[in-house]
């Protein structure tokens, strides 16, 4: 089944742009990616949009399709109507370099204020023994893309540019609560989360889940259990006090 759709593409750059109109020919079982492709070949061989593999496990081709953030590879053109006006835009939270490309530089600046896994000093990488439920805690958190989708959704950032300087967003939050869920990672990461990565400023909306092509469920079983255990060690009294004999003992 061919149709044609009517298309609505950001053209620009940092200096600003505006929605161009496409019309262009549709085939059953394309996606939107495909679509930006043809209309590259036929009507616009100078539009610029980021892709890589079109397998949904690069995370290059992050855009917004009719104002919610999507991969363009993973965006079925079947779930639209093939009279409906399909609207392309670069994702909004980040710079916008040309057309649907976005400078996602913040995002690597961010994983740089991370410390890395901090094994036990008196164990070497072949004596690493785990659980399998913490193996399958990790793994979840791993399969992220990062396509910086939950990055662009989220709206501490979204809607608060002054915010980016302090918070890490939802997508370094999770990769602390990994390391820090991590049995044999020995740093304390919860003081950090907290005061260096902005962990205070999420308010668990879940927005960040409810975009994640990956399925993980990023607020309930990262953000919360995080918060919980700085929570844990701010005020709960008996941590509190079970934290400080241990420092007095170290400490003697």
């Amino acid at each position: 089944m061919t149709y044609k759709a009517s298309f609505r593409v950001w053209r620009g750059d940092a200096g600003g742009g505006e929605l161009h109109d496409f019309t262009v020919e549709v085939n059953d079982g394309e996606v939107v990616l495909d679509v930006l492709h043809r209309i590259q070949a036929t009507q616009a061989s100078d539009l610029a949009v980021r892709w890589n593999c079109k397998a949904g496990k690069c995370g290059s081709c992050s855009a917004e399709v009719n104002g919610r953030p999507r991969l363009l590879c993973m965006t079925r053109m079947s779930t639209f109507a093939e009279n409906e006006v399909v609207t392309v835009t670069p994702m909004r939270t980040f710079p916008v370099i040309r057309d649907l490309v976005t400078d996602v530089s913040f995002n690597y600046a961010k994983a740089r204020e991370i410390p890395a896994f901090a094994p036990p000093p008196d164990l070497a990488p072949g004596e690493y023994r785990m659980q399998q439920v913490d193996v399958e805690r990790s793994q979840e958190f791993r399969k992220c893309i990062e396509c910086f989708l939950c990055q662009n959704v989220c709206h501490v950032i979204r809607d608060h540019e002054d915010n980016k300087q302090h918070y890490a967003g939802p997508r370094y939050l999770m990769r602390i609560a990994e390391l820090e869920m991590h049995p044999l990672d020995v740093a304390d990461r919860r003081e950090a989360a907290q005061a260096e990565h902005g962990l205070g400023y999420c308010n668990i909306t879940k927005c960040c889940t409810e975009v994640c092509p990956e399925g993980i469920h990023i607020t309930d079983n990262a953000l919360i259990p995080m918060k919980e255990r700085v929570a844990d060690k701010r005020y709960d009294p008996l941590v509190w006090l079970g934290t400080n004999l241990f420092r007095r003992r170290k400490g003697r």
